[in-house]
């Protein structure tokens, strides 16, 4: 075990040993393993946002082997999606690639503007499909917080008496919200906090804009004159507000943007001390040889191979 990774798991002490060692194996495994740092393949944008939306620009996607086979390829530290992705693999590529189950979904195809994801997979299918954790979706904002919240508590309990891992996505959104207030840098950091607070041993949030979302915080940042000009900056106030980064926070790549532009964020989430990225839809969308080098690029700039 290195060091990196062995100061990241001191921070888990109430977790069993069966928990401790799948963060292990997910901070162990690819290219970046053993540094401190991770890139997760996220493929459930098939269910969220559709077939063709998702995976017509590069046709491959279509099939569920083409994904983990990237992130073999490539190095990845896991690979996340729903549970018929996970089905149609787990068994072709176990033991090669840690895998994580999204346990609950939401689609785009009902307009709701307080959402809720449905379960849709359980703590029992992650077991049985040889899963390192479990992944979980709240919408801090909308309308139906409590049931997500206690969604959540029961399935992390369940996970963690199991022995897996418990990933979040904290993605505010909702009516008391505003568009722009999904990313803005008190909302992001408020969710990041919420997500460590409902227990979850990795948080996934979005990367931070530079408004400030809520009158009552916007006087705090200003009297405290917290940082937040540069991305870098906001990544630092995210992972300070996930436990002063005593706990895992990974940043989402969000729509396909230009290669430089993903590497400039790569490169602020690693000076703000980011423990890495869950990137999809940036390299699935890609052909498969410049995604791995796409992906090959971000793990350089992570493990400072590249600046």
């Amino acid at each position: 075990m290195t060091d990196a990774v062995q100061k990241i798991l001191s921070n888990y002490t109430s977790d069993n040993p069966g928990t401790l060692g799948k963060l292990y194996r997910l901070l162990s495994h690819g290219r970046l393993g053993g540094t401190g740092k991770v890139v997760i393949l996220p493929v459930d944008q098939g269910f969220e946002h559709g077939p063709a939306r998702s995976f017509a620009v590069n046709s491959p996607g279509y099939d569920p082997f083409y994904h983990p086979e990237l992130a073999i390829d490539a190095g990845c530290s896991g690979y996340a999606a729903p549970l018929g992705f996970i089905e149609a693999v787990a068994s072709r590529y176990a033991g090669q690639l840690p895998l994580i189950l999204k346990i609950n979904s939401h689609d785009s195809l009902s307009a709701e503007k307080d959402p809720i994801p449905a379960l849709t997979a359980s703590v029992n299918d992650a077991l049985r499909l040889g899963c390192v954790g479990i992944g979980f979706t709240i919408y801090p904002g909308s309308a139906f917080w409590r049931e997500m919240y206690e969604q959540l508590r029961e399935v992390a309990e369940e996970a963690k008496a199991c022995g897996l891992a418990v990933v979040v996505w904290s993605y505010p959104r909702g009516t008391a919200i505003s568009k722009p207030g999904n990313t803005a840098i008190d909302v992001g950091a408020y969710a990041a906090q919420i997500a460590c607070q409902m227990g979850a041993h990795v948080v996934k949030v979005k990367l931070p804009g530079d408004n400030i979302e809520q009158d009552a915080a916007r006087k705090v940042y200003e009297a405290e004159n917290i940082p937040v000009s540069t991305l870098a900056d906001r990544v630092r106030h995210v992972v300070q507000s996930a436990f002063n980064g005593k706990r895992i926070v990974i940043f989402s790549g969000g729509g396909k943007k230009s290669d430089e532009g993903v590497f400039d964020e790569i490169r602020a989430i690693r000076d703000g001390g980011g423990f890495g990225s869950i990137i999809g839809r940036n390299s699935f969308q890609r052909p498969k040889e410049h995604a791995l080098e796409f992906l090959h690029t971000i793990m350089d700039i992570y493990s400072g191979a590249k600046k």
